[in-house]
């Protein structure tokens, strides 16, 4: 079995090529050496010309770009290329800079290679920082946040090899994004730290540090970052953020509520509790939907801030009295969104959303047997404080997952007959108990059409109340024009209303289609 060695080229040109480097490419790229076999993963570096000149031997992998959709595929056939050439010979692999810094490929080598028993030797090398650093005329007296340009995508996703989101930048120290290659890169890198840092914030774009004596260093703000030229050997650097110009995250507000907490925070905070605080969370959750109704952006924006702060309230008091953290809230949604669907983070092919609410429900049931706990009904989990209606469908989707359930709708009409004559039989003959009993019925009976054509029986009521409210608005309104009281009005001239107002609705919502279209 052969053995593989990690050469770091460093950041451009020969001056910063080690030593050791140098010996292990001369070693590995002797034209007369047996054995061995030096591979590149790019010939785009300023080294490769001097390896060029020293007559070495060598294979790069930059065919495989060109061949793969992604990093992710460019990277794993890299690894798995490496690790097949050293079942029988002594590989070496250069990449640009440190192999222990952006190499994704290399944290893949040398996990296959732990599995099959293949030694690893990384030889040291200068990275790009050091010389971006050098360029823009930085040091770092409290550290660097060091990020692939991929990880800070706007849009990015995890896949398999991390290139991930990674936790908020700690904007009191400077940010060195490197491989931002293209302007399009750029462009998603500008959106993604327009999260964190305003759009004037002044950053630097640095053009072939360490690979020239005189490397480019342009100034600018930052919703300029994507309108200059970009190459492979381009990074950015996002200095630090003084306090008062810094934009508060999601931690600034658990900070926050955790001063409000302290033995010297407020008062009223300090009295709360998981019960005293129940109704607020009720009623920030409404306001977030009155929001959404009115579609008001601002609005939203403030609500959703606000049922925000329950959450991080309860999960401070929760932190105090030692049964979890905000983290601990965090990581456990985080798992169970990637946990319960397969389909987006796993090989699972579904079909459509039916299909993923039946997995979702056979992995909250899985979920249940592997903690031990008792058998659960399918109705676990049904929050018993839903409002009536929303609650009442929740419980029939789960039934009806489960099989109970009308083979057409025919079936789901018939059912709502049935009821309403019940109820119109109750009413004449019944109990005030029975006629409730059988409004119940009838009420369910009429949800399961809602279901069938997947509608919220909750919103179409809110919808129809809203409708409602606004025609009798208009309906006072135009009583009073007319100088006519309400409790005076013939049924006759109710009905005449209400039909003007539907009509005055139907009219000012074709307006507003006309303008919107």
């Amino acid at each position: 079995m052969g053995a593989i060695t990690l050469v770091g080229l460093g950041p451009g040109s020969g001056d910063w090529l080690t030593r050791g480097a140098e010996k292990a490419l001369r070693l590995a790229g002797d034209p007369g050496a047996t054995g061995r076999k030096l591979l590149l993963r790019t010939a785009r570096h300023p080294v490769v010309s001097l390896i060029r000149d020293w007559g070495l031997v060598f294979e790069t992998f930059d065919e495989l770009y060109a061949r793969h959709s992604t990093f992710a595929e460019v990277y794993r056939a890299i690894s798995a290329s490496l690790v097949q050439a050293a079942a029988d010979c002594h590989v070496t692999y250069a990449v640009p800079g440190s192999p222990l810094l952006g190499e994704v490929a290399v944290a893949e080598v040398r996990a296959l290679s732990a599995e099959r028993g293949i030694p690893v030797e990384i030889v040291p090398a200068s990275s790009f920082w050091e010389a971006a650093l050098m360029a823009a005329g930085c040091d770092l007296p409290d550290g660097c946040d060091i990020r692939d340009a991929h990880s800070l995508q706007a849009n990015c996703v995890a896949d398999d090899f991390g290139l991930a989101p990674g936790a908020d930048p700690d904007t009191t120290r400077p940010m060195l994004i490197f491989q931002v290659y293209d302007t399009a890169l750029a462009s998603e890198v500008k959106l993604a730290l327009m999260r964190w840092y305003s759009d004037s914030h002044r950053v630097a774009v640095l053009q072939g540090a360490g690979a020239s004596d005189h490397p480019v260093v342009e100034w600018g703000p930052l919703y300029q970052l994507d309108r200059r030229p970009f190459d492979h050997l381009t990074a950015v650097l996002v200095p630090a953020v003084i306090a008062q110009d810094r934009k508060p995250g999601f931690r600034d507000l658990a900070g926050v509520m955790a001063r409000l907490r302290s033995p010297k925070g407020c008062p009223w905070d300090l009295e709360q509790d998981h019960a005293s605080l129940r109704e607020y969370l009720i009623e920030e959750t409404y306001e977030v939907l009155d929001a959404i109704d009115s579609d008001d952006a601002e609005a939203m924006k403030e609500e959703l801030g606000d049922l925000a702060l329950q959450v991080v309230f309860h999960a401070q008091l929760a932190s105090e009295s030692g049964r979890f953290t905000l983290d601990d809230v965090m990581a456990e949604i985080v798992a169970k969104l990637v946990r319960r669907h397969p389909h987006v983070f796993g090989a699972l092919t579904v079909s459509g959303s039916d299909e993923v609410l039946t997995n979702w429900t056979r992995i909250k049931r899985e979920e249940k047997r592997a903690s031990d706990l008792p058998a659960a009904s399918v109705m676990t989990g049904i929050a018993s404080s839903l409002p009536a209606l929303q609650h009442a469908q929740k419980v029939s989707e789960r039934a009806a997952r489960a099989g109970f359930e009308w083979s057409d709708i025919a079936g789901v009409w018939e059912k709502v007959e049935e009821e309403l004559a019940e109820l119109k039989e109750a009413v004449n003959l019944g109990s005030q108990e029975e006629t409730a009993a059988e409004l119940g019925d009838l009420l369910f009976a009429v949800i399961q059409i809602a279901r069938w054509r997947h509608i919220s029986a909750e919103m179409a009521l809110r919808d129809m109340v809203h409708r409602f409210t606004g025609r009798f608005r208009w309906m006072e309104a135009e009583a009073a024009r007319r100088g006519d009281a309400l409790e005076a009005l013939s049924p006759t001239s109710w009905d005449e209303l209400w039909r003007a107002a539907k009509q005055a609705e139907s009219t000012s919502a074709d307006r507003a289609g006309q303008v919107a279209g």
